[in-house]
């Protein structure tokens, strides 16, 4: 085993070590996943969801592809390690991850 110094980055988290405490951070991890699935250019907004805003099957859609949609719902879990504001909007679009059309996109 050898030092290779103070932890930085570790599984998709960023750990800033200084006087005042050890913090952790997901940013670089949130800007990979916008970049990975072309969601960079789209506007924050501090509630990730409308409410009352309810969800359907969309039966006669359009399909799209499911192994980038279960990719994009695999990202978001991993986030709400450290997000648990988002715990109840990912349990909405994990429901669709069967057979997502574009109305889930």
């Amino acid at each position: 085993m050898s030092y290779l110094g103070k932890m930085k980055y570790f599984l998709g988290v960023e750990v800033v070590q200084s006087i005042e405490g050890i913090f952790i951070s997901q940013k670089k991890y949130v800007i990979e996943v916008l970049e990975r699935f072309g969601m960079k250019s789209y506007n924050p907004v501090k509630n990730p969801i409308i409410l009352g805003f309810k969800l359907v099957k969309d039966e006669g859609g359009t399909n799209i592809d499911a192994t980038a949609y279960k990719q994009m719902v695999g990202s978001l879990m991993y986030l709400t390690t450290f997000r648990p504001n988002l715990v109840y909007l990912v349990s909405l679009i994990s429901r669709s991850v069967q057979k997502p059309t574009e109305l889930h996109q």
